[in-house]
This record gives structure tokens, sequence and C-alpha cells, in this order.
């Protein structure tokens, strides 16, 4: 049997309220969120077993079973060989591990966002796609209807952890950025070199940059092709075929 190929778009955190924590430790947040013409590609067949990881940036991939794609096929009660090429930063922010698992569970047709939150915080919107305020764990989404928008951004050569950003904005006592996205300063703490990257883009493009989720990729809205090298341009994308109503 053939391969079957799968997008697997990248989400962008435009904004993001930490609004509590629950009495088992999940941090409940207020977000919107957008794909991205930016993507993974997935090549899944059925009739064999395993997973090889091509062209990873950034942090290293895992591939053994702590892997979204592996846990994706098992909460799907699924099998299959999956080939992944990598085009998503790996630890930059960017929802390229939960967009990998959410792009294998719309393969298997499994919908659930709850059961599908249990992956991780990300996975449930990447499964929908297009435009969404994201409440709850991450589980709980209103879509929203789809404008152009183009994001310039600038990923670092390194990543960050969620767990260890969330951990220090525990930490920290939960503050709260001044900007659009509330775990800013605690990214800055456990990563200061994010400071130098995110004042490189905004020297490069004269705008306030804004941190992508956990980090570490920086972003500000907006085409500025003079930026150069230091940054890729990205427009946010309608739904792929085989995403949820979400932004029309």
């Amino acid at each position: 049997m053939r391969a079957e190929l799968v997008v697997a778009p990248a989400k962008l955190t435009v904004s993001l309220r930490v609004t509590g924590v629950r009495a088992d430790g999940f941090h409940l947040i207020d977000a919107e969120m957008v794909s991205l013409d930016l993507a993974d590609e997935l090549a899944i067949d059925p009739d064999g077993r395993g997973l090889d990881v091509v062209g990873a940036e950034g942090s290293a991939v895992p591939t053994g079973e702590e892997n979204l794609v592996r846990q994706a096929l098992r909460l799907s009660d699924r099998t299959a060989h999956v080939r992944l090429v990598k085009r998503i930063p790996a630890g930059a922010g960017l929802g390229g591990g939960s967009a990998d698992a959410a792009a294998v569970l719309r393969w298997a047709g499994f919908l659930d966002l709850v059961a599908a939150s249990t992956l991780g915080a990300d996975v449930p919107f990447c499964l929908v796609g297009g435009r969404a305020r994201v409440t709850g764990i991450g589980e709980v989404l209103e879509p929203r209807a789809f404008a152009p928008r183009t994001f310039t951004l600038v990923t670092p050569p390194f990543g960050c952890s969620t767990p260890a950003v969330y951990r220090a904005w525990d930490d920290l006592g939960g503050p709260t950025a001044a900007g659009p996205n509330d775990l800013e300063p605690a990214a800055i703490a456990i990563e200061p070199r994010l400071a130098e990257w995110r004042d490189r883009l905004g020297g490069a493009t004269g705008q306030e940059p804004v941190l992508a989720g956990s980090g570490s990729t920086w972003f500000v809205e907006g085409a500025f092709p003079a930026a150069g090298a230091v940054v890729r341009t990205v427009p946010a994308s309608t739904p792929v075929p085989g995403f949820r109503a979400c932004s029309r």
C-alpha cells in the first residue's frame, strides 16, 4: 500500500496569558493561535512499522517511544511506518512535535480534543488548525475567522524546554508580562541568550518582538525583506485539507 502524505503546519501563539494552575499542576491558558505556511511532512504507511526523521533543525528530535508521533499512533490505536520530514525547527515554540502528532491523529480519524490534549497543550489546536482562541489546558477551542497575516520570525540556534519555562514562571510567582506573552520573563530567566535574539529581530525590523509560546522563536507581524538572513517570513495559513473547519 502506498504511503499517504500528510502535512503538519506549524502553529504560532500570537498571544498567551497564563490564567491559573490546576490542582494537578497543569497550567490554564488563554491564547490566540494561528496555523502557519510552514509545515512538516509525514509519509504514513499503515503496512509498516517504525519512525524515520530527516531534515531536523534546532533541538534533537527523539525517535523513541517519547516521540509524539509514536504517542499519537498509540492514542489512536493505529500502527504505521512514518517518515517524518522536519521543516519546523524543533524546540522553537512553533509546535512542531504537536503538529506532527496532530497530523497522525487526523490521518487516523481521531478528533477527540480532550484526549489529544493528553499529548500536549498545543495538540488540540494543531488538530483543528486555522485560527482560534485556546483556553483550558489547550483543549477548549473557539474558532475565529481567517484573517490574512504575515509574520517575520527569528529562531535562535537553541531551544527552550516548555516544562522548564512553566516551572520558572511558577518560581517567579506567576509574572504577567508587559507584552502579549506572560511566559517571556520566565523564558529569559532560564535562557538569557533569548534577549540577544529579541534585540536582533527588533533592530532588523524596528518592531517590538514577541516570544512565540515558551520560546525560543521571536516574531513580529508584517514582512521585512530588508531584515535579510536573520529572519524568515511566514504567512498565516488557511486550514489544509483534512482539518476541521476553524477559520472560515
